[in-house]
């Protein structure tokens, strides 16, 4: 077992955080003073080092920039009422990691180095969490291979890093969705349950296309019918049909299987909602806004958290949605947030302490 004291740590003279005001930051923009880094070399990950955040020095040929062996995470932390600073749910990103990896044919990442790899950094850094509502420090666990040669083949080196993030809300007001039936994001036998950097890049093309007609994101369809429903942009989705919350099933390997999404699903049980984990068409959800049984749409991420569409545009029939009546989406971010700011008790035992 890897512990802290065998972590090469390198503090800052001086912090950043004396300089950035995080009241109304954005997401992303601004990293805290420091970040993990460790290699894995001849089989073995080596010393694990913590230092001040800082540029990174690479070859033209580093394996990453033209194969795409990269995979990441997001998780945030928040500081509590008594001061101290938690996790939300950081063993199943870890869990999620290592699917990824395998899947990108990239070593496992151990335990010890990721988890006690990140509980050290941010103890380093939690100057950094934002004491404020929707207000978070964003984490952002990611490896990529080093080879330093040109060849279609995985990598025999990697580098594994963390960097921190103090953030805002990702989506600051709901949403207009475009329902994508052209472009793929993902088909069964892909990677598209991985957290593999590719997908995101892919999705981007479609993103413009449909930002350019005024709308945020895409709601991905199948790639083999375009006619059911998969991811929306960055987050899974969330219908609720009557009493019933239905989400987009995991069985196909197309949908990332969302920790939030997770969260949700028992948290709205709780709330006494039937949630079915299911395929779901287009088709279903046009007959349900007609039937006046299409209540709520939302989406579940740990950027965006809980996030309203106010519109779905499938073809040329726009779907619209009166926001301000609505109950579920806003009373199920409430209870989560309520867990991750201590305001009401973990008794799904998902907060971690740093």
């Amino acid at each position: 077992m890897i512990a802290a004291a065998d972590f090469n740590i390198t503090k800052v003279e001086r912090s950043k955080l004396n300089d950035i005001n995080l009241e109304n930051i954005p997401f992303g923009k601004y990293f805290t003073d420091h970040m993990l880094e460790v290699d894995y070399e001849d089989g073995e990950w080596k010393t694990v080092e913590i230092k001040p955040y800082q540029p990174l020095l690479m070859q033209p040929s580093m394996a990453a920039i033209h194969y795409g062996q990269a995979i990441f995470e997001g998780i945030k932390a928040y500081k509590g009422p008594d001061g101290g600073a938690y996790m939300f749910r950081p063993q199943d990103n870890f869990k999620r990691f290592n699917i990824s990896a395998e899947r990108m044919q990239m070593p496992q990442v151990p335990e010890d180095i990721f988890m006690e790899g990140m509980r050290t950094l941010i103890k380093l850094d939690s100057n950094w969490i934002p004491d404020k509502e929707d207000h978070s420090l964003y984490i952002r666990p990611f490896m990529f291979s080093t080879d330093e040669m040109i060849g279609v083949k995985p990598s025999d080196k990697y580098k594994f890093m963390i960097i921190l993030s103090p953030t805002g809300p990702y989506y600051n007001t709901p949403m207009r969705i475009y329902v994508e039936e052209h472009y793929v994001r993902a088909a069964p036998g892909g990677v598209g349950y991985a957290k593999a950097a590719g997908n995101y890049g892919a999705a981007m093309y479609a993103t413009a296309q449909a930002k350019k007609q005024g709308y945020d994101q895409v709601l991905w369809t199948d790639a083999f019918e375009h006619k059911y429903v998969q991811e929306c942009g960055t987050m899974n989705v969330f219908f609720i049909i009557g009493n019933t919350a239905i989400t987009p099933g995991l069985e196909q390997g197309t949908i990332l299987a969302g920790v939030t999404r997770d969260s949700a699903i028992a948290v709205l049980k709780d709330m006494g909602f039937t949630v079915e984990e299911r395929d779901l068409s287009i088709n279903d959800i046009i007959d349900a806004y007609h039937a006046g049984v299409l209540y709520e749409v939302f989406g579940t991420g740990t950027a965006a958290t809980i996030s309203l569409i106010k519109e779905l545009k499938y073809k040329d029939f726009s779907m619209k949605f009166d926001i301000d009546r609505w109950r579920t989406a806003p009373e199920l971010k409430k209870r989560l947030n309520d867990i991750r700011y201590g305001k009401a008790a973990d008794k799904y035992g998902w907060m971690y302490k740093i």
